[in-house]
């Protein structure tokens, strides 16, 4: 009989002992202890047991659970002996900023303070042992959600001291999901003053700390090191594409298949290849999302768990607001093809919407996109160079982004699917009302991103044309910005069967100089894709030249005019 696919529980104890399933990484044990590392920053997508493995660790070492090692007798580290003596033997502190989702910096600072409080809650048994001094038993007294920036930066490195000395023994400190607020202070405008209040207690806590055995920090992104961990040159960072840990996190392809024999469902193996593997890490390939993997067990029905997820909010963020070449980009991706980046693997919030090298770094490191291939150069300037070959992870990751196009354009008032219609059955009046209800609608998001400017409407075209992609994705083979005739032209729509009509877009703003009307520009689109012979790619390809619809689209602000041919 298959063990219980419990979903969300992330409590190492309550998983062994109700005997839910479990992959065994109990390995992670040994390899971070034997690397020896003083503060390890473990970055790994969302859901991807980062959670368990810290309560996991919480588990093995801390004296509060020395009475629980018959939790390990049947995994992996129980066979190696001397592990067997370091199991509950060290003080733990275990601190998650997973909940810090506040949208203002005051409430998100008073958050944290308040998880600081309450762990200090925990010790209150240490102010009558006296171990303490009186100025000591003060300041912990204290420790409060409203406490100054002085004693919340240094309330860390006093606990630690405290816990010390009651056990004769230096701290374990666990930091879970550090980067959560970040996220949100990006999000909400208040990245400045969180990395400054941050960074007084994480150099305060890792760098400065006597009383500080070992300590491991996990999140999705690698804040760059100059904003938050500055001086902090203890710190080893374990991204995705390093080799460290490769295994320990998400599940292998060998321990999902067996997990479907285990639950009699041995004849699915390829289906659930197709939709959830993908992930790498360092030089492992092959690897699955456990969240994934954990509701197709409990449900038995392929769906996006994983991509469902709101923490994937901000992806979408980025997408649609990203600048033109970076929605080209995603068409390329959302067709199987693949994009090139120069980047860094650290990420600075604050430069998310003015780099965009940074945009895919923060992709590639939630899991979005996997490295297809990898190469490093001094460049012609004599800087070096980190250039990846960038694709989405797999069918899942597809889903999820088309699903997020999709809701750009929703809304009954939008009448983006009536549009469509229009523009399959030649109906260019209806076009025109359509398009301009769309326009007005959601122009906005996509032309202005976080810096509001009056340039071309670039950013809505490409938002435009993802949006088509995914509609239309089962009828046409929808390619932009690409070389036919004499020039290029913006969109073809290729059908796929044959004996249906090809499409023709071509988008082009209004010269007030040179165009006195809307139509006039307009008209000189069309002229635009006869003159440079657009169509030749279609004829090519075994589509009628007759059977070739011509579409000019003509912007003027948020006016759209269409014109056909």
């Amino acid at each position: 009989m298959s063990r219980t696919a419990a979903i969300g529980v992330q409590d190492f104890g309550k998983m062994i002992e109700q005997d839910y399933f479990y992959v065994d990484k109990t390995e992670f044990i040994k390899e971070w202890w034997e690397n020896g590392d003083a503060v390890t920053l473990i970055t790994r997508p969302r859901r991807f047991g980062k959670t368990l493995t810290m309560s996991m660790v919480e588990y093995f070492f801390s004296v509060n659970y020395a009475d629980r090692s018959s939790l390990f007798e049947t995994l992996r580290i129980w066979q190696e002996e001397g592990y067997k003596k370091l199991q509950g033997s060290y003080p733990v502190l275990f601190i998650s900023f997973a909940d810090v989702k506040e949208t203002s910096y005051l409430q998100t600072r008073k958050k944290i303070c308040n998880i600081i409080k309450e762990l200090y809650h925990q010790y209150l048994f240490l102010l009558e042992t006296g171990l303490l001094s009186e100025d000591e038993k003060e300041a912990f007294r204290r420790v409060s959600p409203n406490m100054e920036d002085y004693e919340a930066s240094g309330s860390m490195k006093a606990l630690c001291s405290y816990i010390s000395r009651y056990y004769g023994k230096k701290v374990i400190v666990l930091l879970d999901e550090y980067d959560t607020p970040m996220q949100e202070a990006y999000l909400n405008g208040f990245w400045k003053e969180l990395v400054s209040f941050t960074r007084g207690i994480f150099n305060a806590a890792f760098k400065t700390n006597p009383y500080l055995e070992r300590a491991i920090m996990t999140g999705v992104t690698r804040v760059s090191k100059e904003s938050v961990f500055s001086d902090l040159n203890n710190l080893e960072v374990v991204t995705t594409t390093s080799r460290k840990y490769a295994g320990c996190f998400g599940f292998t392809e060998e321990e999902v298949f067996a997990a479907l024999d285990e639950f009699g469902l041995s004849d699915r193996r390829q289906a659930v290849k197709s939709w959830y593997d993908g992930f790498t890490f360092g030089n492992r390939g092959d690897i699955y999302n456990p969240w994934s993997i954990l509701n197709y067990l409990d449900k038995r029905r392929l769906s996006a768990y994983w991509a469902n997820s709101s923490s994937n909010n901000l992806a979408g963020e980025l997408v649609r607001r990203g600048s033109k070449e970076l929605k080209a980009d995603f068409e390329k991706l959302l067709q199987g093809g693949t994009v090139t980046a120069n980047m860094d693997e650290q990420i600075v919030y604050d430069q998310l919407d003015e780099d965009e090298q940074a945009v895919w770094s923060f992709l590639l490191a939630g899991g979005y996109l996997k490295v297809r291939d990898f190469r490093s150069y001094m460049s012609d300037s004599g800087d070096w160079k980190e250039e990846y070959q960038l694709e989405l992870t797999n069918f899942e990751v597809k889903v999820m982004f088309r699903n997020m196009i999709r809701k750009w354009f929703a809304g009954p008032s939008c009448g983006y699917n009536d549009f469509i219609k229009a523009l399959l059955a030649g109906d260019v009046k209806a076009m025109n009302t359509y398009m301009n209800r769309i326009a007005l609608r959601v122009f906005s998001c996509f032309d202005t991103g976080w810096h509001p400017s009056d340039a071309e409407p670039e950013r809505f075209y490409h938002g435009f044309v993802l949006g088509l992609m995914v509609e239309l994705a089962d009828q046409y083979i929808l390619t932009s910005n690409r070389e036919s005739g004499f020039g290029r032209y913006d969109v073809m729509l290729e059908p796929r069967d044959k004996k249906d009509d090809g499409i023709l877009l071509e988008f082009k703003v209004q010269d007030v100089g040179q165009e006195k009307e809307l139509a006039d520009t307009a008209r000189n689109a069309l002229a635009q894709i006869a003159r440079k012979q657009y169509a030749a790619a279609l004829v090519e390809r075994g589509v009628a030249a007759d059977r070739i619809h011509k579409y000019g689209f003509a912007f003027c602000g948020k006016k759209v005019l269409i014109d056909g041919a």
